[in-house]
Order: C-alpha cells, then sequence, then structure tokens
C-alpha cells in the first residue's frame, strides 16, 4: 500500500469537535444515559440517609431484588421484516390518555430527597403528558400541586389513619382540586422494617449526628437548598417529628378494611385503584366490588421483605380480572424494557417511583424531564427492536420470562 503525508483537511473532515456545555446541572444530566447513571449521579449529590431512603427496602431488601431479577429475566422475542418506523407510545389509562405508558408514583418526603420535590414531579408530568400521584406523605400542599400541573392529570395516593377524619378530609381537598384518581392504598397497616432508615436516624426533621454531618459536609450544595427553602414538613399532616417507622406505625391503623374502602368511595367522585394487591383471589374480590383499577404493588419492597414479585403476578391476574378492572404494575421498573413487558403481559399502565427520585437528586426539575427522557428512548426502541408500532400491538408472545424461583408445593 502506497504511503503519504496526512492532509491536514482530511484529518479536520474525520473530526468533529464537541460544543462545551457550559452549564454544570445540564452537562451530567446529558451524560446519563440510563436511570443507573442518574442513580450514581444522586448518590454522589445526596446525603446518605436521603439517598438510602430512597434506594432502600425492608429489612433484607430481597423484594427489591428479586422484582429486578423478575424484570432482568425477561427474554424478548422480536419479530423481524415487520417495519415499525413510527411508533406511537400513548396509552389510555384510568379514563385519560398518557403519551409514554407509565406515571409518576406517589413518594414521601420528596423535598429532602431534593428541595423542588413534588412541585418538580407535577412539572414535568404535565410536559411529558404523562399522571403525576401525590402521597398523603408528601412535603407539597394538594393545592400547589395542582397548581404547578394545572391542565395536566393529577392522583392522589390515600392511606387510612387512625382518626378516620384526617383521610376523609384529604379525599375531600384532593377532589376539590380536581384530582381525577384516587389510590386507596392497602399494604401499609404498619410500617416495615426499614434498616437503613433506622441506621441512618432517618427523621423529619432530619436527626443530624456526627456521622450525618461527616457525609453531608462534602455536599454544599444540598445544605444550601435546604436551608434556604421553606421549611420540611409534611403538607397534609400535623405531625411530622420522628422516624419514618415511628410517623407510619402512629399514623397507619392495622385494622383497615372493606369498609373503610366503601366510606372513601362515596366521598370520592372519580376513579378509585386499589394499590397494593399481592395475590389473585384479592384481586378478584376487590374486581367484583367494582373498583376501578388494580395496582399490583409491594411497595417497592418497602414493607413485607420476602413479599410476592408484581410482575409475576400480572399475568394470572389479567386472565383473571383483566376484562374488569384496569391494572397497574410497580416495584423494580428501571428501564423502558421493564415498562415494555408489563405492557405485553397485560398491564394497563406503570409506575415508577425510584427512578423518579433519582433523576430529582440528580437534578431537580431538568432531572426529572431527563428520567423521563430516557424511559421514553427506552421504550420507543425496545418497541422497534420487537416490531411493534403501537402499545396495543405488545402481546405476551413479544416476551418468556426466565425464573430462577419457581414456587414449590403449597402447605395447607
Amino acid at each position: 500500500m502506497q504511503r503519504q503525508f496526512p492532509r491536514p483537511r482530511e484529518v479536520f473532515e474525520l473530526l468533529r469537535f464537541k460544543k462545551p456545555t457550559w452549564n454544570a446541572r445540564r452537562r451530567r444530566l446529558d451524560a446519563a444515559l440510563t436511570i443507573y447513571d442518574l442513580r450514581r449521579i444522586a448518590q454522589r449529590r445526596t446525603p446518605r440517609a436521603a439517598f438510602d431512603y430512597t434506594d432502600g427496602a425492608a429489612e433484607q431488601e430481597l423484594s427489591l431484588a428479586r422484582a429486578r431479577q423478575a424484570f432482568e429475566d425477561v427474554e424478548f422475542n422480536p419479530r423481524i421484516l415487520r417495519p415499525a418506523v413510527d411508533v406511537d407510545t400513548t396509552t389510555t389509562m384510568l379514563g385519560g390518555s398518557s403519551r409514554p405508558p407509565f406515571a409518576i408514583a406517589p413518594t414521601g418526603f420528596t423535598r429532602l430527597m431534593q428541595t423542588e420535590g413534588e412541585t418538580a414531579g407535577a412539572g414535568a408530568a404535565a410536559a411529558a403528558g404523562i399522571p403525576f400521584t401525590l402521597s398523603t406523605l408528601g412535603t407539597t400542599s394538594i393545592e400547589d400541586v395542582r397548581a404547578a400541573n394545572p391542565a395536566g392529570r393529577n392522583w392522589f395516593q390515600l392511606y387510612i389513619m387512625r382518626d378516620r377524619e384526617i383521610s376523609y378530609e384529604l379525599a375531600r381537598r384532593a377532589a376539590a382540586a380536581e384530582f381525577d384518581t384516587l389510590h386507596f392504598t392497602v399494604d401499609t397497616p404498619v410500617a416495615g422494617a426499614r434498616l437503613r432508615d433506622n441506621r441512618n436516624g432517618f427523621s423529619i426533621p432530619p436527626q443530624i449526628s456526627l456521622r450525618t454531618l461527616l457525609n453531608a459536609a462534602v455536599r454544599p450544595w444540598w445544605w444550601f437548598d435546604f436551608l434556604t427553602t421553606p421549611k420540611l414538613e409534611f403538607a397534609s399532616l400535623s405531625s411530622t417529628g420522628g422516624t419514618v417507622g415511628e410517623l407510619l406505625d402512629a399514623a397507619m391503623d392495622p385494622t383497615i378494611s372493606y369498609d373503610d374502602l366503601d366510606v372513601i368511595r362515596d366521598i370520592w367522585p372519580g376513579k378509585i385503584v386499589v394499590k397494593g394487591v399481592q395475590n389473585v383471589d384479592d384481586a378478584k374480590d376487590l374486581a367484583s366490588r367494582g373498583v376501578d383499577g388494580l395496582v399490583l404493588s409491594n411497595h417497592g419492597g418497602r414493607q413485607l421483605d420476602r413479599a410476592p414479585v408484581p410482575f409475576h403476578l400480572l399475568p394470572e391476574v389479567v386472565r383473571e380480572v383483566g376484562n374488569d378492572v384496569e391494572i397497574g404494575v410497580d416495584t423494580g421498573i428501571m428501564t423502558g424494557a421493564d415498562i415494555v413487558a408489563c405492557m405485553a403481559l397485560g398491564a394497563s399502565f406503570t409506575m415508577i417511583g425510584r427512578a423518579y427520585l433519582y433523576g430529582l437528586m440528580a437534578g431537580g426539575r431538568q432531572g426529572v424531564d431527563r428520567t423521563i427522557d430516557i424511559l421514553e428512548a427506552e421504550i420507543v426502541r425496545t418497541m422497534k427492536l420487537l416490531g411493534v408500532s403501537t402499545i396495543a400491538e405488545l402481546e405476551p408472545h413479544h416476551i418468556t420470562q426466565l425464573r430462577r424461583l419457581t414456587p414449590g408445593p403449597s402447605h395447607s
């Protein structure tokens, strides 16, 4: 081969210099290509107690690990020579449309993660065309969430308190603020053993120990935000002192029953979803009572450790009641492929909690926008590679669920 001296003009044609991004927040968010990237940024920028509250689960954290493993064990079955050029991720959930088929899940203590809190989540949801769900333990009021998402869909997650009138009044306020769906939560009669929180002394207001101070000292931006913004407190509850477990145990009532569901149905004018369903028999009972939807959830692995994996429950629940109620799924969703797998098995919608909070901690409102962008891009890419153009085209034959854990014989 004949050699020649490099010609500068040809060399420069091969080089493309990237335009620098001077905004540090924008630069770090642009570099995040997955939710796991956002998680790593969040861990660097957030004090341990706040990060572990988001990242952790109950006891040995087996429920969360198994939920993630279930999604990682999905094998996709693509069809070839089926062009999917223009993919539409729009679906209908609980009486309204959503462009990507997921909603932002309810999360408590949110402004402790990053001071924009629920306002950032609601604003990002409005921009993306997806529902936002406010928790009873939220740190932004019902009315302020409505102001942040005035034209979009707002959902409210309700705990049943020992003082029932507190729950009733919250439901009335959410209805008055035109929230369209209420998530009646049934998996928290008492607090789960969230050991990371206990070890970190996580509480509202935060407890400052020497370890906490040292861990937070290298994150001055978090302290600046925390100390220069309104006082952190629950927006819907008057009691704000104590650890997570103490707050939940003081507020929640283990006597919650179907009678409470009936009372709330009389109060609430919109759609009612029961959140925290963990077996087929309960799903059938609830469907027979005429609820609008179910969310298969073990509370992100934060309540009963070794609880059923929601994704594993999905096919049988869809077979039994899928024609009667809409079925949502949460717990362990970290990629758009996870969402596609749920929709293929018959879910009506999915909900993201930790993924949203990782984005929030990584970059406030812009970080939540980045979370949604990452997930939607992964959904579109997965659908194109499967050869489907719409959510309705996804079918069970598009996935194979590889099982590492198989049930043994039942014991009666």
